[in-house]
């Protein structure tokens, strides 16, 4: 069957354009799953054919292309194992870690930090792929752009979409970057015909609305904008100390946020059939870790010998805990990720609260608000929500080890 029988509609348009038209940059981005990765990979085979023949007719007879993502793992998990499932290839490392298909050195460039351009520093480059190119660091994407140095290069990428604000937009997006052309093309989850609508409609229905629905389902670059959890309510989601503390669950952990001029928290959560309560939380500003030793230890001495995910900030108090005999455990912080899944039980109707036992989540919840201009949240008052996030995402992660094959783990937490 020939390739272009199994492309959408969206994806033929981003190879008729890459045929057809002259360019620097080719950028993909939208929704989740809605294609964009699968039409870059095929793009990449042709860049390397391409890069191939002209290399041949300039005499040069070890060409190199930039192979770019945020760590080794993202790049083997969105692209060289999707070769294998889309196309039966299957490229192998060699001792410098680089890889050889169709007659072109492949180098492999991790944007997720400045350290990743080190690789690249110094060579001449025929072209770049850049998967999730808005997660780069951004002068590591101006160096791959700096190495694609030789005639006709170009730099394909792809991105879920960030805040409209972010430099990928506005620099090679929105306007005419002074290194050439950009070709632009926004997907959407709907465009991606090869999906089973009953897929798409649970997608939709259970992703929160907000940021999170723009970006992930209509492919939008967008702020959020007012409360982070503006679907927390009182009325469904709280529940009494006495109910809370009646009921069984499948297992407790905790979340624990350190501070000293701002509050340290430690939030208390239970897991059943789905639904997280916060059971308790534990705040105070200005104590040692010796008071926060002994509050641990109180936790374990009442709910076991349960998960301690830490904020990484401190890890001399992570160390005390764990030397108290405290089960701690360095928590995944990825932010939005984070605030995507709780956001996400709070769409779903699978989040409590002890209310009226937690007041530093009733002070912080009507007011952790997100920063329109750069689409972080504000670091007021967010406390106990990071100690919320950390214990919820991270049961999440652990428990998804349990069913996730690696790829789909790496791909998850991007290994950030």
């Amino acid at each position: 069957m020939a390739l272009t029988k199994v492309l959408t509609a969206k994806q033929r348009e981003v190879l008729h354009a890459y045929r057809t038209q002259e360019f620097r940059f080719l950028i993909n981005s939208g929704s989740v799953r809605s294609g964009k990765t699968y039409i870059d990979n095929y793009l990449f085979l042709l860049e390397l054919d391409r890069v191939r023949k002209l290399a041949k007719q300039l005499g040069d007879s070890n060409p190199k292309y930039i192979l770019a993502g945020v760590s080794s793992g993202t790049i083997y998990t969105n692209i060289i194992s999707e070769l294998g499932n889309q196309f039966r290839i299957a490229p192998k490392t060699d001792r410098f870690g680089h890889y050889h298909l169709l007659g072109v050195e492949i180098v492999p460039a991790y944007t997720g930090s400045i350290r990743g351009m080190a690789s690249i520093r110094g060579m001449t480059s025929y072209g770049a792929y850049v998967n999730e190119a808005s997660l780069a660091d951004q002068s590591v994407f101006q160096e791959i752009n700096n190495r694609c140095s030789r005639p006709g290069a170009h730099i394909i990428c792809d991105t879920n979409p960030d805040h409209p604000e972010h430099w990928l937009k506005t620099q090679y997006i929105d306007k005419e970057n002074d290194s050439g052309k950009t070709l632009y093309f926004n997907f959407k989850l709907e465009e991606n015909t090869t999906l089973d609508q009953s897929y798409i409609e649970g997608l939709k229905a259970t992703t929160p609305t907000g940021m999170f629905y723009d970006r992930s389902i209509l492919g939008l670059w967008v702020s959020g904008q007012g409360l982070v959890y503006p679907e927390f309510d009182r009325r469904t989601m709280t529940i009494s100390r006495q109910q809370a503390f009646d009921e069984t669950y499948e297992r407790f952990f905790v979340g624990v946020d350190w501070g000293f001029n701002h509050k340290t928290v430690f939030t208390v959560m239970g897991y059943r059939d789905g639904v997280y309560t916060l059971m308790e939380e534990h705040a105070a500003s200005y104590e040692q870790i010796a008071y926060w030793v002994d509050v641990a230890k109180d936790i374990k001495e009442r709910f076991g010998n349960i998960p301690f995910y830490c904020d990484t900030a401190n890890p001399e108090h992570i160390y005390d805990l764990s030397q108290a005999g405290i089960r701690t455990m360095n928590a995944n912080k990825n932010v939005l990720n984070g605030i995507e899944y709780v956001a996400g039980a709070m769409h779903n109707g699978k989040f409590r609260v002890v209310y009226d036992d937690c007041p530093q989540f009733r002070k912080e919840i009507y007011n952790y608000a997100w920063n329109e201009k750069t689409g972080d949240v504000i670091k007021k008052d967010d406390d106990c929500m990071d100690s919320m996030r950390y214990a919820m995402y991270n049961d999440y992660l652990d428990h998804l080890e349990e069913s996730m094959s690696v790829e789909e783990l790496a791909r998850l937490k991007r290994y950030m």
